[in-house]
């Protein structure tokens, strides 16, 4: 196996919740239905939400950052052992293909008012 791309990127809370605040809409496009709603069924907050759009800014430039990727093409969900984990599809998936990503890693923390997240896509 070896590191095909890295990836980071930094969300400030205030400014993306108020993003998402002023454009109806806006969680809609950036967001898989599994991303917003928690398993209990509650809309997960903003910090959570601004560390998983960085995370898809972070997929994007581990892959290179080509045009025509799509938002709902890459979705962050967390195992129960509670490890982050990227799912790809479509336009996310076929540039990995492309590459030759086998696995992505993923990390997010949210703190101090920052979100962020590093990917690493692995062949």
């Amino acid at each position: 196996m070896s590191i095909i791309g890295v990836g980071i990127d930094v969300a400030e809370i205030e400014r993306f919740g108020a993003a998402m605040e002023r454009t109806p809409g806006m969680a809609a496009r950036l967001f898989t239905d599994g991303e917003l709603v928690l398993p209990s069924g509650e809309r997960r907050g903003v910090a959570s939400l601004a560390a998983r759009f960085a995370a898809k800014e972070a997929a994007a430039k581990a892959l290179g950052a080509p045009e025509g990727l799509r938002w709902g093409d890459a979705e962050v969900y967390v195992e129960e052992s509670g490890q982050p984990r990227l799912r790809v599809t479509g336009t996310v998936a076929a540039r990995a293909a492309e590459l030759g990503v086998r696995s992505f890693h993923v990390s997010l923390s949210h703190d101090a008012g920052v979100a962020s997240a590093v990917v690493v896509a692995e062949g």
